[in-house]
């Protein structure tokens, strides 16, 4: 009996033939036809005024902290538990990342904790959507508002996703997406950033052009292009647009997959869970993305014992994220701000499950059985 892969990309139908029309014409590089209707198509399911594809969310969060005028010396707050790519791309800006506690509940930031940790150098606040579960979108804007902070939001879990506050990844001042092939839809490596001001416009597609004025020249707004600003080399190449414009176009499919693998695990671990002391991911209102299932062990040492027997098992379990505040670079380009009680207790006793469209029954009943009898 083979492994159960804790994360398999799905593979959307149409995917082989785009990537055979861009390699039989001389476009190849970026902004070519799939990059316009990917970049469509993530507008309309997000309600987004202005998207621009880029090579990983990790560069979109680049591109977001320095579009909310994030500069060396300022600090933005974020959530301890997250991963790295929402903290280097602070540092990256020269800028100070400073953790805050999280919300046992769902994961997130605790709205709670954000404003003991702001100074006179805060810049902006960074909320990551963990799971596609949404953030406590009012508190924060709330805060924001009041200390005229800006607001970023991680949304690499949670595309698609709405909420009364509005569709995650568009409430803040810039939202990113990632389209990693662990995403719900991928293109291998890539992501997005977003945003609602014609004023960020002209900037995001500087910067996304090495710091040229290239997507200007492109529309025949200037007669040539030249170096004009701050930037780096972030837009994607057709062939990633290609498969990315393919993978949004079966998104329906794999949600209504993912949600099936998810719903099956709610049901089918709920009373086993509450006779062994055991937490189930049970979001606000039931919104989420079907991105993760996660569960939290009665202790750390348990948590530690089920993960090795599912993994002896061939059923690759694992648990998300080390807390950035413990990690080594954490602690050297950043601060914490109040103490970390429930982001080191979440850490430590939480087990995610494996989770993609395409798991079959028998999958997900294999897995069921070995996190029981683990």
């Amino acid at each position: 009996m083979g492994p159960i892969l804790f994360s398999r990309p799905f593979h959307s139908p149409a995917e082989i033939q785009n990537v055979a029309d861009v390699l039989a014409t001389d476009h190849v590089h970026g902004d070519g036809p799939f990059t316009a209707s990917a970049t469509a198509r993530l507008k309309q399911m997000t309600g987004a005024a202005h998207a621009l594809l880029t090579t990983s969310g990790t560069h979109a969060l680049e591109m977001a902290v320095r579009l909310v005028g994030v500069k060396p010396g300022d600090e933005v707050i974020l959530p301890s538990f997250t991963f790295s790519s929402g903290a280097t791309a602070i540092v990256a800006a020269g800028a100070t990342p400073v953790f805050v506690d999280m919300e046992l509940a769902t994961g997130n930031i605790a709205a709670d904790q954000i404003e003991a940790a702001i100074t006179d150098r805060t810049r902006a606040i960074e909320v990551m959507h963990y799971g596609g579960v949404p953030v406590d979108m009012s508190s924060v804007g709330k805060l924001a508002a009041r200390y005229q902070l800006r607001v970023i939001e991680d949304n690499a879990h949670g595309l698609g996703v709405t909420t009364p506050a509005g569709v995650l990844g568009t409430i803040g001042d810039v939202g990113i997406q990632s389209f990693h092939d662990t995403k719900n839809v991928h293109c291998g490596e890539g992501g997005a950033v977003l945003f609602g001001t014609d004023a960020l416009t002209e900037p995001a597609e500087v910067m996304r052009e090495k710091g040229t004025n290239r997507s200007k020249f492109l529309r025949g707004q200037v007669d040539k292009y030249t170096w004009v600003d701050w930037g780096s080399s972030y837009l994607p190449s057709e062939l990633n647009a290609a498969v990315l414009d393919a993978q949004l176009a079966s998104f329906d499919t794999i949600q209504a997959a993912r949600f099936e693998v998810w719903n099956a695990y709610r049901e089918q671990l709920a009373d086993w869970a509450a006779t062994n002391g055991v937490t189930l991911m049970e979001p606000p209102g039931g919104v989420h993305a079907a991105h993760v299932f996660w569960l939290l062990l009665p202790t750390p040492e348990r948590r530690d014992e089920v993960l090795a027997s599912m993994r002896a098992e061939g059923v690759q379990a694992t648990f998300h994220y080390v807390p950035l505040h413990s990690s080594p670079a954490g602690q050297a380009f950043g601060r914490t701000s109040g103490t970390m009680v429930n982001t080191d207790d979440f850490a430590a006793r939480q087990l995610r499950l494996p989770l993609w469209a395409g798991m079959s029954e028998a999958d997900i009943a294999r897995v069921v059985a070995t996190l029981k009898k683990s």
